[in-house]
């Protein structure tokens, strides 16, 4: 019970001033959709941020055939959302395209370029793409209220939780 499945209404969105901030922190990022495939770049970076971020977690350490299980195989319209900063790979988010919206499923980012708030900028980037696509929801998962790393979550707004079978929308906090 306490994995929540989180959605957000891209058409009722506007970001905060934090996150026109970081819109504006990360305008010189190159960024475009390319279908989800192993390359070791995209490896490379995933496996510094696990080492880096999330040593104490189950990820760790990383691996190859790690890395494709959980990013490339199995989901039918996957795609990576490559975040470049003069030339050079710094942000990789994998999205999958729904019927009715965007799902975030994970992303990993360069730790030295933590200040840019990667996550947050891919999460807006979907936002916009889910917008441009005419697309309703960006799906961000599953949430955990006593999990400190899926705290951001809440800060998007307007988000909904689906409880008993029905979407329900949740206050910032």
């Amino acid at each position: 019970n306490a994995c929540v499945p989180v959605r957000l209404q891209v058409g009722q969105f506007e970001p905060d001033r934090n996150q026109r901030r970081v819109l504006r922190k990360n305008a010189d990022l190159d960024c475009k959709l390319v279908p989800a495939a192993f390359s070791e770049r995209y490896y490379r970076l995933y496996a510094h941020y696990i080492e880096e971020r999330h040593r104490d977690g189950d990820m760790y350490p990383p691996s190859r055939e790690q890395f494709t299980s959980f990013l490339v195989e199995g989901a039918t319209d996957s795609w990576f959302l490559e975040m470049s900063l003069d030339g050079d790979l710094v942000g990789l988010a994998a999205v999958d395209l729904l019927d009715d919206g965007l799902s975030a499923i994970y992303t990993v980012f360069a730790p030295e370029l933590e200040h840019r708030s990667l996550g947050t900028f891919a999460v807006l980037w979907q936002i916009e793409e889910a917008k441009r696509r005419e697309l309703p929801h960006l799906y961000l998962g599953y949430w955990i209220k006593e999990c400190r790393k899926m705290n951001y979550k809440t800060r998007f707004q307007p988000i909904e939780a689906l409880r008993d079978g029905h979407w329900r929308k949740m206050s910032p906090d």
